[in-house]
């Protein structure tokens, strides 16, 4: 089946639901998702951002402009992951718990607006690393229509082109939490820490990258053709680092892969 054969199919599939909550956080996937769903639904469909402390404060701001210059219907509803203890242990359940509590959140705002399904920007390629949080929604009832419409990540980014989204090749994202090692405890701290020094890497034109915290010591994945010039910038990226609350600065010379912190998951299997 052909792109515009997978579009249609995910519209018709969408257009049989009636009514739909989509969990949206301004990434291309759910923006894609909820795109879609507007065009299809209207005012039926209602986007909802869960503003939590993991979700950066930037890509709340833009999934807020993303949504209103789409003319979504859409809400932002506070979620606070932070008072789940088991959360804070972080677990490599983590996301699984994550995935848990926000699925609460989204079926409370459901059941107020008349709805009965609620979908998540889930495809094809997201299934090919260690994602607790599918299996967390699944037991939720929580639907990922992408996936039954046989669309990957590369789908995404095309049919997100051709409907003229802006962030149709915006750089995957996770939440905050994604960069701190299993086991380390999940705090305020490490996590605005993380937040300061992505976005001032941000601000310096690195698009792609992660800033992994291990405890004091920051670990920063870049693309690979932008070591160089961190390396050429690596006085200033030390000292701003610092002033943010790190003792250690660390260029990964792996360079960004999405996931990283799963690898170690993998080599103790072995």
């Amino acid at each position: 089946m052909n792109r515009a054969d997978k579009l249609e199919d995910l519209k018709k599939r969408i257009a049989e639901k009636g009514k739909l909550l989509v969990a949206y956080s301004g990434g291309v996937d759910s923006s894609l998702l909820a795109k879609v769903a507007h065009d299809v639904l209207d005012d039926r469909a209602l986007a909802v951002i869960l503003d939590s402390e993991t979700m950066p404060k930037g890509e709340l701001e833009n999934a807020r402009m993303l949504a209103a210059s789409l003319g979504l219907n859409y809400r932002v509803a506070e979620f606070s992951i932070l008072r789940e203890e088991p959360f804070l242990h972080n677990p490599v359940t983590r996301c699984y718990i994550c995935k848990k509590k926000s699925a609460a959140v989204l079926k409370s705002i459901a059941a107020e607006e008349g709805i009965s399904c609620i979908a998540d920007g889930v495809n094809l390629s997201d299934y090919g690393d260690y994602r607790p949080g599918i299996a967390a929604c699944d037991e939720e009832g929580i639907w990922h229509p992408f996936v039954d419409a046989a669309i990957t990540k590369e789908d995404i980014r095309t049919m997100a082109q051709g409907l003229g989204l802006p962030v149709w090749n915006k750089p995957s994202s996770a939440c905050l939490a994604s960069r701190i090692p299993y086991g380390e405890p999940i705090t305020p701290e490490n996590l605005r820490m993380v937040e300061e020094a992505e976005e001032y890497l941000k601000s310096l034109g690195f698009l792609q990258l992660r800033v992994r915290s291990h405890g004091r010591m920051a670990r920063i994945e870049l693309s690979k053709q932008d070591m160089g010039r961190a390396i050429d910038g690596r006085d200033d990226i030390a000292r701003v680092l610092k002033t943010i609350g790190f003792d250690y600065v660390a260029l990964d010379l792996e360079g960004f892969r999405s996931g990283s912190m799963n690898e170690v998951l993998w080599t103790s299997r072995k």
